[in-house]
């Protein structure tokens, strides 16, 4: 993994966790998926990123997935809409890195046979080499 992908992982979850309405909504956040947890939860999973940049600075597309588990009949739109709302703080510093872009590209919703769901976003975040781009 980069240096970008870490940093918009580490950002992700600092973000996430540091959001007292999505907080109240869910058990936790997790970086990957818990060994146990009381769902619902969030998951901050595989970050994959590409070689990005402009004409002049060098950069990294890092496309993240978070997912939010639950159990019962639907998912809690409130939690999903939450966590997409969080995701546009992504832009900005990011340890060495600049996020100049960041927005949701896909979801995906899906049941478990147990009886739980999982909605899946990914984020797609634009980011340059250097802080205060």
């Amino acid at each position: 993994m980069s240096g970008a992908e870490q940093a918009v992982r580490a950002k992700a979850l600092a973000l996430l966790a540091s959001d007292a309405e999505l907080a109240g909504l869910v058990h936790g956040i997790f970086d990957g998926t818990p060994a146990r947890a009381s769902a619902p939860y969030v998951s901050v999973g595989a970050a994959e990123g590409r070689d990005w940049g402009t004409k002049d600075r060098a950069g990294r597309e890092v496309a993240l997935t978070l997912t939010l588990v639950g159990v019962g009949s639907g998912s809690d739109d409130r939690a999903a809409g939450r966590i997409e709302a969080v995701v546009t703080g992504l832009r900005g510093a990011a340890g060495e890195w600049t996020v100049v872009g960041a927005r949701t590209v896909r979801t995906r919703f899906g049941f478990a046979r147990d009886g739980g769901w999982r909605h899946e976003l990914v984020v797609r975040c634009r980011c340059l080499e250097g802080e205060g781009g």
